[in-house]
């Protein structure tokens, strides 16, 4: 009786998949119906960029205090203030949100250890010296400055005054030392290693990577990710074995990396993609660095399976705005180990100009 059940829904699974799918294509409500009706595989993503989106919107809308909003706006300005010719009077129809969350986030005690703040400060403080007169933008001035009175006075009473967050012009005696042959070097040398030595990875090596991981771009300086550092040796055996791949070499995995995409800082739907982008942008520049340091690590691929999903949200303690973007296992490389050539595409099937 088992065996005849698991041979109706297999079939059923494939009468759907590759019969009534064909039906359902045509149009995007028939596609709609068809992962309404027979497929649950977009279910997670559309609750979790819901999720996401109602969170973002209360914090945005209701306690006028959020962060991604402060961020991204703040970087609006930014643009703003570099544009050539630049504006006399812009911005006008974001700014007072952007002062309200500045308002209710502001906190001078956290610039010492969260640097970004300083960043608030002196884009917004620049963009209110030298903006151009408007009834707005004079009413929004007084309040950010009562705000933050009493660290200008703080600030004006240091004499060497710290170099300001604001744009400026890059030096070329700044750019580093460092020939396209050697960078490509490094790119040809980056493989993904399977094989690790016994050897305990240190955080400081770690945090140094992130680093340089997260000056990476990403859309309007939002940074919506995280990273799950696991070492810890109960811990690590739950999580590196939860994603496929791993069979063969997860033993000798000493520390796993997990990218967690959030999904609150965004207000629409438009946007349910960026923190792949923005993640994966900065995943690559983190590898890259790991090989500076002596270390080597394996991407490893996280597909959309919800068993595996609800497997990591559970081990991670994941809220439901929260999706897991891939894995990466780090560590000291065994040199003995061999790694994969992967030959990788002709530029000419890579690259089209125009």
């Amino acid at each position: 009786m088992r065996k005849y059940l698991v041979k109706v829904y297999l079939f059923f699974q494939f009468f759907i998949n590759n019969v009534l799918s064909k039906y359902f294509v045509a149009t995007p409500f028939l596609s709609k119906i068809y992962y309404l009706f027979f497929s649950r595989k977009f279910n997670r993503e559309q609750h979790s960029v819901l999720k996401g989106k109602v969170l973002h919107l209360k914090e945005l809308k209701v306690e006028k205090a959020n962060i991604y909003t402060l961020i991204r706006n703040t970087h609006r300005i930014e643009k703003g203030l570099l544009m050539r010719p630049r504006r006399d009077v812009f911005a006008l129809k974001y700014i007072e949100e952007t002062i309200d969350a500045f308002i209710n986030i502001w906190d001078e005690k956290k610039i010492e250890k969260d640097k970004q703040f300083k960043w608030f400060f002196d884009v917004l403080n620049e963009y209110f010296q030298t903006s151009g007169e408007h009834s707005l933008i004079n009413e929004l001035a007084l309040r950010f400055n009562d705000k933050v009175l009493t660290y200008k006075l703080h600030t004006e009473n240091i004499k060497n005054e710290q170099q300001k967050f604001i744009p400026y012009s890059r030096k070329e005696q700044d750019l580093p030392n460092i020939s396209y042959e050697d960078f490509y070097k490094l790119t040809r040398y980056r493989r993904s290693v399977r094989w690790f030595k016994n050897k305990k990875v240190p955080h400081e090596l770690v945090d140094k990577a992130i680093l340089a991981a997260i000056q990476s771009p990403t859309a309007c300086n939002r940074q919506p990710f995280e990273y799950r550092v696991i070492d810890d040796p109960q811990l690590l055996k739950t999580v590196a074995n939860i994603p496929g791949g791993v069979r063969g070499y997860v033993e000798g995995i000493p520390m796993l990396v997990v990218a967690i995409g959030n999904l609150n800082a965004y207000f629409d739907e438009r946007d349910r993609h960026v923190i792949y982008i923005d993640a994966s942008l900065a995943n690559m520049t983190f590898m890259l660095a790991l090989e500076t340091l002596g270390l080597s690590s394996c991407a490893i691929n996280w597909p959309d399976v919800e068993s595996l999903e609800k497997k990591m949200e559970k081990a991670l303690g994941l809220k439901k705005h929260q999706r897991p973007i891939m894995c990466m296992a780090v560590g000291y490389p065994d040199l003995e180990g061999k790694v994969a050539y992967s030959e990788k595409r002709s530029l000419d099937y890579i690259r089209k100009y125009n």
